[in-house]
């Protein structure tokens, strides 16, 4: 079959497939332990990818949108996902737990300060990592923003993102019970968490097809049949809930916009889908009225994905102005 517009256009945009140059497995806690994997040039510029979820994991495609002959490539699995352990562990997992990881991981490699790379959750991790340690990045590029606001959770879990995809909201709304539907979060949390594991995995199936669903402008079939995975649905869904359950452990709702003056200096380019249900613009054009010195790039006909041909093309432009600006170049 030939391939359709939109894959061909993600080939030309990102860099050829690569393979690690090195990997392992770091314990962070008495708990957790998490994958890790190097990329790319071993003398190059540290750039770490925040992967999104939480629970998504990392791929071999994350690779690719860095040039392998500049960017020293870093990628992990977050707490409970891809293949850290253990798998979808909700003990020990929070925003703040995940915050010091990074620091270990870089401590681990030996590295004084990288780039950080982040999209849909990834931004929110980027951005709470980076204003915790600050002197630490060298520059953020952004991706699907996300400041996990309560608006922002009851637009995608509690009715707002059905008015666009009504038919993929049905199965998401009809798991639960009528007397449970005052707040759809709490009702997956509660069967996410219990101890029937039936129960358990279909409610992950159905929570993280609802998300897949809704990521790209034009449905991605192969992206949607994640969700039928009990592997990748189980941490999908349950590290989610959990994290959005506890309002992303941060202290107030506004958190991310509060402390946007101890990242002011740091070099930011945001990358947002016009047309991005799961992390509408509103939350990056919020963030950029707050944070004007960072550069916000729309792309006019995009959804929420990384490999939505034009967000990818962004992406690696952000990442192509950064390596000239780090080697001195006049752009």
């Amino acid at each position: 079959m030939e391939l359709s517009k939109e894959p061909q256009e993600l080939i030309r945009s990102l860099y050829s497939q690569i393979e690690p140059y090195s990997s392992g497995f770091l314990k962070v806690s008495d708990v957790h332990t998490l994958y890790w994997e190097q990329s790319g040039n071993p003398s190059g510029h540290p750039v770490v990818f925040l992967h999104g979820g939480p629970g998504g994991g990392t791929s071999a495609s994350n690779r690719r949108f860095f040039d392998p002959e500049f960017y020293r490539i870093i990628l992990f699995d977050q707490r409970g996902a891809g293949k850290s352990t253990p798998h979808a562990c909700l003990e020990e997992n929070t925003t703040w737990d995940l915050i010091n990881d990074i620091e270990l991981l870089r401590e681990h490699l030996q590295i004084s300060e990288w780039q950080v790379f982040g999209g849909s959750w990834g931004s929110t991790l980027a951005l709470a990592y980076s204003q915790k340690h600050p002197d630490k990045v060298t520059g953020l590029i952004l991706r699907g923003i996300f400041l996990l606001r309560k608006k922002e959770l009851d637009w995608f879990y509690e009715g707002g993102a059905a008015t666009i995809f009504p038919d993929a909201w049905e199965p998401f709304r009809d798991f639960i019970p009528e007397s449970e539907r005052g707040c759809f979060i709490d009702a997956y949390h509660k069967r996410l968490t219990s101890d029937d594991s039936h129960t358990k995995v279909m409610a992950a199936k159905i929570w993280t097809t609802w998300e897949l669903t809704t990521a790209h402008l034009i449905p991605n079939e192969e992206n949607i049949n994640k969700g039928t995975d009990d592997n990748f649905a189980l941490a999908f869904a349950r590290i989610e809930s959990h994290y959005f359950f506890n309002k992303g452990f941060f202290p107030s709702d506004s958190h991310l916009l509060d402390n946007v003056d101890k990242i002011r200096h740091i070099k930011t380019i945001i990358v947002q889908g016009r047309y991005d249900v799961c992390c509408p613009m509103t939350s990056a054009w919020d963030l950029h009225k707050a944070w004007p010195e960072a550069e916000l790039k729309i792309v006019p006909d995009a959804g929420h994905s990384a490999n939505e041909a034009g967000i990818a093309a962004e992406l690696v432009a952000a990442n192509e102005k950064f390596k000239n600006i780090l080697k001195g170049v006049d752009i």
